[in-house]
């Protein structure tokens, strides 16, 4: 296996580890307990599923990958905070549409050379890529892992 090969495996096997710990952590709580605040005053967590899965969804066109399957989760959960505007969707829904999601991602990124990885992301412009390259893919996922990462935290602390 060559470097590129190594490291495009790392980011891809982190990605699929982090998700799974979600994944894991979401199937263990209850669509009551999703109503819970992960501290007095702070966002629920079926907001934070929300927001990842609103988050993730950004993904698919940002990486070039498809078109987004729930732009309508935007309003709630990224433009607007925790209880600002009412749910748009039942847990059941929500779970679906995460679930959806990362699985399209997950499955596109399996079919990723390291080549492909390092691809610029559609939200940077030829000319500022040209600038700094590192404005691309892996740089993009690696970003949502570690966010995935942090939101895991809340849960648990929650939990």
């Amino acid at each position: 296996m060559t470097n590129e090969e190594l490291l495009s495996s790392a980011a891809f096997q982190s990605w699929k580890q982090v998700i799974g710990r979600f994944d894991k952590g979401l199937a263990e709580l209850s669509d009551e307990q999703l109503q819970k605040q992960v501290a007095p005053g702070k966002n629920r967590l079926f907001y934070i599923v929300g927001h990842l899965t609103a988050v993730h969804d950004r993904l698919l066109s940002l990486l070039g990958i498809g078109e987004r399957l729930h732009p309508e989760l935007d309003e709630v959960f990224i433009t607007n905070p925790d209880r600002a505007l009412a749910d748009p969707v039942s847990a059941a829904e929500l779970r679906k549409a995460w679930t959806e999601i990362n699985a399209r991602l997950t499955a596109a990124f399996e079919k990723f050379t390291p080549a492909d990885w390092l691809v610029k992301h559609t939200a940077v412009s030829d000319e500022d890529f040209a600038k700094d390259p590192t404005r691309n893919r892996l740089a993009v996922v690696l970003s949502r892992t570690n966010h995935v990462s942090f939101h895991t935290g809340q849960a648990v602390i929650a939990k």
